[in-house]
């Protein structure tokens, strides 16, 4: 069974209008992402997984619609700016295919309250966390009472690490060794390490290596198809292939691409004696049950 670990809330229930559409130049090197997208665009781009992982981003303390460039993102009427709504709206309309992760903001002062709504009448399974789009300290005492919560409630946390091109967002506060301190005050609090800590894959390794409890998904790699080599020869040879997860990071990539740049991750060394990502563990990675993993099933 397929499961997407890593996908983003569509701002839109409807189709997206012609005047509101936004592209970015920065997230990829190979074309231009649509962030803008409907129910519907999502659904037909996830079609390949039984089941995806859903989450929106509370940028700012109270949860409201994020801004990209400068300005609000389409028509959030139908659930009232609150990103957790909408995300819990979207699942609810499709609970076969869909998992639920509330957004949260250590720097709100209700948002251990809005934890338990989300747990508790919305029936969101997990949280997603960004420390560097959120400019908080990963460690500080508003963030590690959401970790003592979540790990008392038996909610996984996925965090943003790595690098991104926004340029308001500290990229200190998403690396990944930051995630072994988390890890050690928080043994039995299942993590997952969001596109492998992009630059730093190999620090990721030595932290999903080590703790039981911590998992990487590999979402927007495939597209830097040498870097994206290396990464996997690294958790190859630190025998971490079964710690990580598939994510697409949609609607900046695709499920299907980042399944297609998975089987052709050897392409890039072909014909020299470099060494191969093993098939198999490809195969497995593509199929691994993310679910049974994170408690989620």
């Amino acid at each position: 069974m397929i499961v997407d670990v890593h996908t983003h809330t569509p701002q839109y229930r409807d189709a997206v209008p012609a005047d509101e559409l936004v592209v970015n130049t920065a997230w990829r090197p190979d074309r231009p992402v649509i962030s803008s997208v409907s129910w519907d665009d999502y659904l037909a781009h996830q079609a390949p997984a039984a089941v995806s992982l859903v989450f929106a981003v509370a940028w700012h303390p109270g949860l409201t619609v994020p801004r990209l460039s400068g300005r609000e993102i389409g028509d959030t009427s139908w659930y009232q700016g609150n990103v957790n709504d909408a995300t819990a709206t979207f699942v609810r309309a499709h609970p076969e295919r869909l998992i639920g992760f509330m957004a949260l903001h250590p720097h709100d002062p209700h948002c251990l309250d809005e934890l338990e709504r989300c747990r508790g009448d919305l029936g969101l399974r997990g949280i997603k966390l960004g420390a560097n789009y959120q400019n908080f300290d990963p460690l500080e005492a508003r963030a590690l009472a959401i970790y003592e919560r979540a790990q008392r409630e038996g909610l996984p946390i996925l965090f943003h690490q790595g690098t991104s091109p926004v340029r308001d967002a500290p990229i200190r506060l998403a690396h990944p060794l930051l995630m072994d301190e988390i890890a050690m005050r928080y043994p039995d609090l299942t993590i997952i390490m969001a596109h492998m800590g992009h630059p730093w894959q190999a620090d990721t390794c030595v932290v999903i290596r080590k703790h039981p409890n911590v998992y990487a998904d590999i979402s927007a790699n495939f597209y830097r198809p040498y870097a994206f080599w290396e990464q996997l020869v690294r958790a190859t040879e630190w025998n971490v292939l079964h710690k990580l997860l598939l994510g697409s990071d949609y609607p900046v990539t695709t499920i299907q691409e980042t399944i297609d740049g998975l089987r052709g991750v050897n392409r890039v060394v072909a014909g020299t004696s470099l060494p191969r990502v093993p098939e198999d563990a490809i195969e497995a990675l593509i199929e691994r049950d993310a679910l049974q993993l994170l408690g989620l099933r």
